[in-house]
């Protein structure tokens, strides 16, 4: 068997839990969470005909909260809901099952069951096992990571990763033409047609001391845009003024976070949202948030249209696989 995971520290502590996932004061939820108050991040509705009011919305919630809810996306609920079944399926086979599909050690990508993820603060661990693949294009998909139990668990993945390209590119159109660019200008930027969709399916175990312990200690996304379908079980937290709110759950909608490379493209006028996520006492909460990540060999840096002597550019140029490495080891960008 892999490393310890926590879906089985969850199944066996009794009274407490370990020492390692209680964060430090400055972070435990139960001190640090505004309680009885939600965050109603901008929602937006994609099915409004007033194509200019649709943008509007999207460019400042980009540039004043990072992140945003979209309802009435065009997603069937239906399509949802299998991702959903197939991968809470996948999370209860037998811990033997779900090691068939572990990260080999020493890989330096991120594709597989897991568990650390990154070099935490402190030595604190999450509250977390995880699955990562990437789901499109198909030249880049490994399937050695897709589980082949629950049995619909590809047509699944497929039928959601075919719904999602009209999501992504209407983001990225208004995302573009919010900063003054051709509407696919910030795409091509970013990736292009080579854009990695990247799946990553969080299980957060119902833990006893959900006051003191995250699923994620908080964090921006690496990426250009995340996609993030949750279930029912309240965690995403974001970050406000200094402070920590839930997340208002809006029953199928999709949560998108603006992530690091889109802030740099924006030469910092969109800003990446800092969020983290919490634990249950009673509930398993579960996430599928899609990363959408340029290739590991591309360079990014401030699109070149939003940089003059006025604006000069706040973040380097570099390969996304040399941003990615910096950002999981802590190491100064």
């Amino acid at each position: 068997m892999g490393a310890e995971r926590v879906q089985d520290i969850a199944k066996s502590s009794e009274e407490t839990i370990p020492d390692a996932f209680i964060r430090l004061e400055t972070e435990q939820p139960g001190i640090t969470t505004v309680h009885g108050a939600v965050l109603e991040v901008p929602t937006i509705d994609y099915s409004d005909p007033d194509e200019e009011k649709v943008l509007s919305a999207i460019e400042d919630a980009a540039r004043n909260w990072g992140m945003f809810q979209i309802v009435n996306h065009e997603i069937p609920s239906e399509a949802i809901a299998k991702l959903q079944a197939a991968g809470k399926g996948f999370f209860e086979l037998s811990q033997e099952e779900k090691e068939v599909y572990a990260k080999p050690s020493g890989s330096k990508s991120m594709e597989g069951y897991g568990t650390a993820l990154q070099k935490e603060v402190e030595g604190k661990k999450a509250w977390v096992d995880h699955l990562f693949h990437k789901i499109w294009p198909p030249s880049a998909i490994n399937y050695r990571f897709w589980p082949e139990n629950p049995a619909f668990y590809r047509e699944a993945n497929e039928e959601y990763a075919k719904h999602l390209h009209g999501v992504v590119d209407k983001l990225f159109k208004s995302l573009s033409l919010g900063l003054g660019l051709e509407g696919h200008e910030l795409k091509e930027a970013a990736g292009g047609d080579n854009l990695e969709y990247l799946l990553k399916i969080n299980y957060y175990p119902p833990c006893l001391r959900p006051d003191l312990a995250l699923g994620v200690a908080a964090h921006t996304d690496m990426c250009t845009i995340t996609i993030l379908v949750p279930n029912d079980v309240q965690g995403l937290q974001a970050s406000r003024d200094g402070l920590w709110y839930d997340v208002k759950y809006i029953p199928n909608a999709l949560v998108i976070h603006i992530g690091d490379q889109i802030e740099i493209l924006s030469n910092g006028k969109y800003k990446s949202v800092l969020h983290r996520t919490t634990v249950n006492k009673e509930k398993a909460r579960m996430s599928w948030p899609v990363f959408m990540e340029p290739p590991s060999d591309f360079e990014v840096g401030p699109h070149p249209k939003l940089v003059n002597k006025e604006n000069p550019p706040k973040f380097k140029t570099k390969k996304y696989s040399d941003y990615v490495y910096c950002k999981l080891n802590k190491i100064p960008q």
